[in-house]
């Protein structure tokens, strides 16, 4: 089997597409035949040692993080999956091994792919949708007649949760590049601010949930946006915003944490059509390196790239 691996931390020149062995399933987890696996840019900064006092200094490490495809085989203690069951999720981000033939998961990190929904698609959703869910859900809640304004509204995790938001009820507005607006008015935002021209902290309007999907917001500028009572979720989380969250609940740091019931509820939007992510070019695992080093260094793809492993 082949998989996309590194030796070192360090810069796009350390990936490398090898064979590789598959190790034994431990306790709660399976083994699943990736079809496609989706690139996200927690993948290089992984790779580059950005989180390395997670992922620590065993290698070669194993690149990418969201999957999907059909299980192959169970560990002990695993109930929510058989062999045969076709899956989408995400894999532990101190393992990788998206980017491969084969990827090793927890069960808690997967859920069944949606008839409705085909593999390509699928492997899009696990890390943006988990993120989105993460905030809204886990430290906004209650979004019915709410107003939420999403910061970088028209990338994955931006999109997905324009997407979860209003099929929790909420309206939203927000910010992307003049090029996306058209496509994210379609989806119900209003009103959009271009951010490359707009100071968001002249924003008139005030709302009950401020998303920083893009990680770009000034904390004390998106407290000015906020309702009495509004949170701000932080998807750029550091040690002193940490600190700073258990003295003010309008601050809500996020970690993309996945769970069986994350990963089912993303199902279940899916399959009702509420969640969906655009798809920006599909590329075999032997240009997956390329692929990765182009987006690293700036380029936009108008959608998620995606990894075909056949």
């Amino acid at each position: 089997m082949k998989r996309i691996q590194y030796y070192q931390y360090g810069g796009p020149e350390q990936m490398k597409l090898e064979e590789f062995t598959l190790r034994p399933l431990g306790k709660g987890e399976v083994a699943v035949k990736v079809n496609f696996a989706s690139i996200n840019p927690i993948d290089w900064k992984v790779r580059s040692g950005y989180l390395k006092m997670m992922t620590g200094k065993k290698f070669p490490r194993a690149m990418g993080s969201d999957i999907s495809g059909v299980v192959t085989a169970v560990g002990p203690g695993v109930t929510r999956f058989k062999r045969g069951d076709e899956v989408f999720g995400s894999v532990k981000i101190q393992d990788g091994g998206a980017l491969g033939e084969v990827a090793i998961a927890p069960e808690t990190f997967l859920a069944r792919k949606p008839d409705s929904l085909s593999f390509e698609e699928a492997a899009c959703l696990g890390t943006p949708g988990t993120t989105a869910w993460n905030g809204l859900v886990d430290k906004a809640s209650r979004l019915a007649g709410k107003r939420v304004f999403v910061n970088g509204c028209a990338g994955a995790v931006g999109e997905a949760a324009v997407q979860l938001a209003l099929m929790f009820g909420a309206t939203v507005a927000g910010s992307c590049s003049a090029s996306s607006m058209a496509r994210m008015s379609e989806q119900g935002v209003k009103p959009l601010f271009d951010y490359r021209t707009t100071d968001l902290s002249n924003i008139s309007e005030r709302f009950d949930v401020v998303y920083d999907t893009a990680g770009t917001m000034n904390t004390d500028g998106a407290f000015g946006l906020l309702r009495p009572g509004g949170v701000f979720l932080d998807i750029n989380p550091t040690p002193g915003k940490f600190i700073r969250a258990i003295f003010s609940r309008k601050l809500k740091p996020i970690v993309c944490t996945a769970r069986a019931d994350v990963l089912d509820g993303i199902a279940s939007a899916a399959a009702k059509g509420k969640l969906k992510l655009p798809i920006g070019e599909i590329v075999p695992l032997s240009d997956a390196v390329r692929a990765i080093t182009a987006l690293e260094s700036g380029r936009k793809a108008n959608g998620k790239v995606v990894v075909r492993m056949d």
